[in-house]
């Protein structure tokens, strides 16, 4: 049987686990009626605590991490997808509970993906990565509330984390005006270059808020939770739409009834985990058609499995900003 390579987690006594590339044969695969020829995948924060075992992410071992990946159909038992076809993997707890995208060979339910767009190949899809995915389909969810530009500013925070990025430079594309909202003032010169018309600091933004402040915004895509999503309601005009996903700033949410009773606002989560096959086709595309890969080249960093480990460290003490797309043929 062909032998490939994957980086694989091991359980051990301590909290981290042990890290180890390895050759494997598909038998230590999950199953799935789809092989997919691996070719990119991309180091997100959750496969960072998921390797450095700083965060309870994989609950069965040994694991093959990684919860995106791109390649070309092998195999196929499902009649929607046809050996050659390129093809996204995101969501479904891969990387968690299904082996992931940190190997040259990845083998899933046909459910679990979509066709990639003809504008798009395997590298180009892992620089938008889940992130893009999950921050187009929060543009999709106000698209979708028939939210206009002509109705005023939207607001994105988290807007220079890789949901918030994409967000900012999508919604401008389309005309709207984005205010986006940041905990790192020094990125205020690239989200203008995305398009965000203002940038505000989240710590400014979130000090005493009151129930009900000026309506400021038509709608807003929120990445953070907690403090961040109260006061961004206490802002949204009548009839406005929230699209919510994440909770970096908090799982609670402390608000009053008073704005959404009053103006009619309607909160949307959104999570691109479990979101159906055809919004996930739909946002891809979408993506593909609405903002190049080249907007984020210059914040895209390449490493090889070999890299995965020092750089998931990296990336957990803050060191590092940007995508970081795996090769996982080199």
């Amino acid at each position: 049987m062909t032998e490939f390579r994957a980086l694989r987690l091991h359980k051990t006594d301590t909290q981290a686990p042990h890290v180890q590339i390895e050759s494997l044969t598909n038998d230590a695969l999950s199953t799935g009626n789809v092989l997919i020829a691996n070719e990119f995948s991309s180091l997100n924060y959750k496969d960072a605590l998921a390797i450095t075992g700083k965060g309870k992410i994989i609950r069965d071992f040994p694991m093959i991490p990684g919860i995106d990946a791109a390649g070309v159909v092998l195999e196929s038992d499902d009649p929607a997808f046809k050996p050659g076809e390129h093809v996204i993997l995101t969501g479904h707890g891969v990387g968690e509970t299904h082996t992931g995208g940190m190997a040259e060979r990845v083998r899933v339910p046909g459910s679990y993906l979509v066709k990639t767009p003809i504008s798009l190949d395997s590298r180009r899809a892992m620089q938008f990565g889940t992130g893009g995915l999950t921050g187009m389909l929060c543009v999709l969810a106000l698209l979708d509330s028939d939210l206009k530009p002509a109705d005023g500013p939207i607001a994105v925070s988290g807007a220079s984390g890789g949901v918030g990025s994409v967000a900012t430079t999508v919604l401008s594309t389309l005309g709207y005006e984005v205010h986006a909202i940041t905990g790192r003032v020094a990125e205020t010169e690239r989200l203008k270059a995305l398009g965000a018309m203002e940038v505000l600091d989240r710590a400014d933004f979130m000090r005493d808020p009151k129930p009900l402040e000026s309506t400021r915004f038509a709608g807003a895509i929120d990445t953070v939770g907690g403090q961040c999503l109260a006061t961004l309601i206490a802002q949204i005009q009548y009839n406005g739409v929230i699209a919510a996903t994440g909770n970096a700033g908090g799982f609670q949410l402390n608000t009053t009834v008073f704005p959404f009773i009053l103006r009619n606002i309607r909160l949307q989560g959104v999570d691109s985990v479990h979101a159906p096959a055809e919004t996930r086709q739909r946002a891809w595309q979408l993506l593909s058609e609405n903002m190049t890969p080249e907007q984020i080249d210059g914040s895209t960093r390449t490493i090889g499995l070999a890299d995965i480990e020092r750089t998931a460290a990296e990336l957990i003490d803050n060191q590092i900003a940007g995508r970081i797309l795996i090769d996982v043929r080199s």
